[in-house]
């Protein structure tokens, strides 16, 4: 991997705040984010480089050979963006997303449009097989946005188990980490503790979220070696059955209570907008959509390409 200049550097950093932000919104994706702003297949590959072999190296020819084999300067950056992002925008976005449901979900709509056309424009000819895959994706996504939660298990191993399974969806494009946690019970717990600067909770996700990525990495850069563009059609289909979580107009039939005591939407049914009380804010909704395909847009377009 060719080294990259000080406004790469900058843009690299900026990518992971965009990451972090979208992997503290249940039913928004990390991997998305990655993906379609070039940096997906490099992320998993340098995952899959911190192994048995790495350290081999770190102990034969030094921690600079080390650091380079494992694509080292890149994870600072990329993860400072995420460290970043999680630790100052977590508690705006999920007020944007009380305060402002409907707008906000809205621009996360655009996104993920603009994402689906820009994957799987990256496939050079459909064919039954990957429109096949195309539709499988699709209906797992759609069926796991429609899973209730499971109740939360308070003990450690349940938080580290919720990051090892946490992590895995979060470096899917289309799935939401943020999601899988709500659905283990563990969202507003891991929430909190980062609210709170919770170290040992932290840490045990973190030592979770270690062994899941360095895991479910190798199975991705199988999958991307040998059956590209069938993965490539799943994971765009994944995005389309996302489409299901982030529809911005629902009622909410049930309500859960969060770790502050307050009730929140937990089960809700999609809906069609009422023109006739909303016209203002269907308006306002249609531009937070235009606005959300064209951040996603832009950057494909005119942001700095990774080599």
């Amino acid at each position: 991997m060719s080294k990259r200049s000080t406004l790469q550097l900058g843009i690299l950093v900026l990518k992971g705040v965009a990451m972090g932000a979208a992997d503290v919104v249940p039913g928004v994706s990390g991997g998305t984010i990655a993906f379609i702003s070039g940096i997906y297949e490099e992320l998993i590959d340098s995952i899959n480089k911190i192994n048995v072999q790495a350290f081999k190296i770190w102990k034969k020819e030094g921690f600079n050979s080390f650091w380079k084999q494992i694509n080292g300067t890149f994870f600072i950056f990329l993860f400072l963006g995420i460290g970043i992002s999680v630790f100052s925008l977590a508690k705006l976005v999920n007020y944007l997303l009380v305060a402002y449901p409907i707008l906000i979900w809205s621009f996360f709509f655009g996104l993920i449009i603009a994402s689906i056309w820009l994957i799987g424009k990256t496939i050079s000819k459909w064919n039954p097989a990957l429109i096949s895959a195309l539709i499988i994706g699709a209906m797992a996504a759609f069926y796991i946005t429609t899973i209730q939660s499971v109740a939360s298990i308070d003990s450690n191993w349940y938080i580290v188990l919720s990051g090892a399974i946490a992590i895995c969806a979060m470096i899917l494009p289309g799935v939401s980490g943020a999601f899988i946690l709500l659905l283990l019970g563990s969202y507003d717990k891991i929430l909190e503790a980062i609210s709170e600067r919770d170290l040992i909770i932290i840490a045990l996700f973190a030592f979770g979220c270690g062994i899941g990525i360095l895991t479910f990495a190798r199975v991705l850069k199988y999958l991307f070696s040998k059956f590209k563009e069938i993965t490539i059609a799943i994971l765009t289909g994944f995005m389309i059955g996302s489409l299901n979580k982030v529809w911005p107009w629902k009622i909410t039939k049930e309500y859960r209570v969060n770790s502050h005591g307050e009730s929140v939407p937990f089960i809700q049914d999609n809906v069609l907008p009422n023109f006739s009380d909303s016209e203002a804010q269907i308006s306002l909704a249609i531009v937070f959509l235009i606005i959300g395909f064209l951040v996603i847009f832009i950057l494909e377009k005119f942001a700095p390409k990774e080599n």
